[in-house]
């Protein structure tokens, strides 16, 4: 069964120049590197400092994007705001521009109820001239969807998707399970550490911010994973692991992002500078990060 939305699609990180402004430039290289290995950005996510952006420079990020996609590429650009009239206007003018799926999360100064999140994900979808996935990230909405609300939205005609961050084994089964003979609607995972499983269980597609900076392990992980290959989809998942780990491992969200933007300066894929409020790492913690990926790269290699 072939379904429109699935494979890798990695959250693309938003390459800035000194000015804090979207580097145009690193964008088509980061385009470029993705291409490469058959994989599709996810613009504008967590892992795009998306909160932190004004309409204008989201607007000049997308269409970058879209100015440099290759034909086998599809381009997917994140909803992140407490405006639900805005989010709405700034999902139509990426679809317009030319994205192939928007991605909304909850509103998240407010805790929702069930009824309330399924209220907001039908009027946004009604206001969208074309495909919605649904975002469920606990990290930062602090809620999750209940799998109650996603079976109702799976059957809106706009609504086409969920990606799902949420660290939680068995409601990941379940929603696979129940979604996996589904042609119409896809699963996506976004528990980097559960890509090669949710694969090779059903999953539809894997979302990994540590694609940024190694897509070839995974689109080695996704091949071997979808075509049954355990050890081989394994060997990619602990590859992928150790590099999350230099990045990831005992910071924050935020500081991890920082922290993930120095290995791509490192290749020279992007400068290091955040949008504030966050901020670029003290040099002697850019070092360390260094001395680690120097430790890990030749595994990569191999």
């Amino acid at each position: 069964m072939e379904k429109k939305y699935k494979g890798v699609v990695v959250p693309m990180v938003t390459p800035l120049n000194e000015k804090r402004e979207i580097d145009i430039e690193a964008v088509a290289r980061i385009m470029e590197a993705f291409a490469r290995y058959d994989i599709s950005p996810l613009l504008l996510g967590t892992t795009g400092e998306s909160a932190s952006f004004s309409q204008e420079e989201s607007h000049k990020m997308v269409k970058a994007a879209i100015a440099s996609k290759s034909a086998h590429q599809q381009v997917y650009a994140g909803l992140v705001s407490n405006n639900v009239a805005e989010q709405a206007g700034r999902g139509q003018q990426y679809l317009d521009l030319g994205v192939d799926a928007v991605v909304a999360t909850l509103p998240a100064y407010y805790i929702l109820s069930a009824d309330q999140m399924k209220r907001y994900f039908e009027r946004l979808a009604e206001q969208l001239q074309g495909p919605l996935l649904m975002y469920n990230i606990k990290a930062t909405t602090q809620m999750s969807i209940p799998l109650s609300v996603v079976e109702e939205m799976s059957h809106h005609p706009h609504i086409w998707g969920l990606k799902d961050s949420e660290r939680d084994g068995e409601r990941m089964a379940e929603t696979i399970g129940r979604y996996r003979q589904r042609p119409d609607f896809s699963f996506f995972c976004g528990w980097g550490a559960q890509s090669a499983d949710s694969i090779r269980t059903g999953a539809d597609g894997i979302v990994p911010s540590t694609g940024n900076i190694v897509p070839e392990i995974y689109q080695k992980l996704y091949a071997a994973a979808a075509n049954g290959e355990d050890a081989r989809a394994r060997h990619y998942q602990n590859l992928s692991d150790e590099v999350a780990k230099i990045y990831q491992s005992g910071r924050s969200l935020g500081a991890s992002l920082s922290a993930l933007k120095v290995l791509m300066k490192h290749q020279g894929l992007c400068e290091q500078y955040m949008k504030p409020p966050l901020s670029e790492l003290e040099q002697g913690e850019v070092e360390e990060i260094l001395a680690q990926w120097s430790q890990v790269n030749p595994l990569l290699q191999q």
